[in-house]
């Protein structure tokens, strides 16, 4: 499991950098304006889960899923600590269904 660095979106410009997903899952730091960007180059879709941590009204939240078609990509967020926090760390955790040529990037507006 790897912790994902937020890179900041600038007027000046952002190189972006992505990593492999990772098998385990990663995590990333809770932000109003962090997001992920989730690229599948494979050939079958996959599904990127987050784990709901947080709680409205005394009900739990459900953990969104979001499904990322073959050779497609998807933005996923806001990732708020209200909703995502781990109890432990604070950070966000995140599981994927497959990792096979799938990376992944987090940013901040």
């Amino acid at each position: 499991m790897a912790t994902l660095p937020v890179q900041a979106v600038a007027i000046a410009g952002l190189n972006p950098a992505y990593s492999s997903a990772s098998g385990g899952g990663d995590k990333v730091a809770c932000g109003e304006r962090t997001f992920l960007h989730v690229k599948n180059g494979g050939g079958s879709p996959i599904t990127v889960t987050l784990a709901a941590t947080g709680s409205v009204r005394g009900q739990t939240v459900t953990s969104p899923t979001v499904s990322v078609p073959a050779s497609g990509e998807r933005m996923i967020g806001p990732i708020t600590a209200d909703l995502f926090a781990g109890v432990t760390d604070g950070l966000a955790s995140i599981s994927y269904s497959g990792v096979t040529t799938v990376t992944v990037g987090a940013f901040r507006i």
